[in-house]
């Protein structure tokens, strides 16, 4: 499976423009994950050069499944990042995992619920996605209570130390 399959176009909320990743985009991503803050509860190190950012980019393009930069629609500052990857298909459902990062100066603004709203409307409405699943460090306050809001499950039990979260299409 690749993305290919599907056209992964712009979207757009009240406050945010979503468009996919492209290299042009590798100053922005650098400065992003650079941030210690930002990568703490993710499974990559900060940035250090713009060829990692260029590098998580590139992974992302080649992935079976997209990320979307999220951008001010007022003056067009880089959010942060949002999208699907570990796309499925099971004997029951079709399925993939959502990620999401913000910069640290938009916290608490309530920016990365607005943008997962439009993110997992596009998932089921037209991939069709069965199920969306997450992975949450324990610590991850933030993401915690952002996967709660967005009405997410959580699994009872920690497997390999995170805690998964699913939502089901309505």
């Amino acid at each position: 499976m690749n993305t290919s399959l599907y056209e992964f176009p712009s979207l757009v909320t009240e406050r945010i423009s979503l468009r996919l990743l492209t290299l042009e985009d590798a100053e922005e991503v650098y400065r992003h994950f650079s941030d210690h803050e930002v990568t703490k509860y993710m499974d990559i190190e900060p940035c250090k050069s713009r060829k990692e950012a260029e590098e998580i980019i590139r992974y992302h393009l080649e992935d079976a499944g997209c990320r979307w930069g999220l951008y001010d629609k007022q003056n067009q500052s880089f959010l942060g990042t949002c999208g699907f990857h570990y796309l499925r298909d099971t004997d029951h459902s079709f399925m993939a995992e959502i990620g999401f990062d913000l910069t640290k100066h938009h916290w608490g603004k309530g920016l990365m619920s607005e943008a997962m709203q439009a993110v997992i409307e596009y998932g089921f409405t037209i991939m069709k996605l069965d199920v969306i699943d997450a992975t949450v460090e324990p610590a991850n306050e933030r993401s915690i209570r952002l996967m709660k809001q967005l009405g997410f499950q959580r699994e009872r039990e920690l497997r390999e130390e995170l805690i998964y979260y699913y939502l089901n299409r309505p």
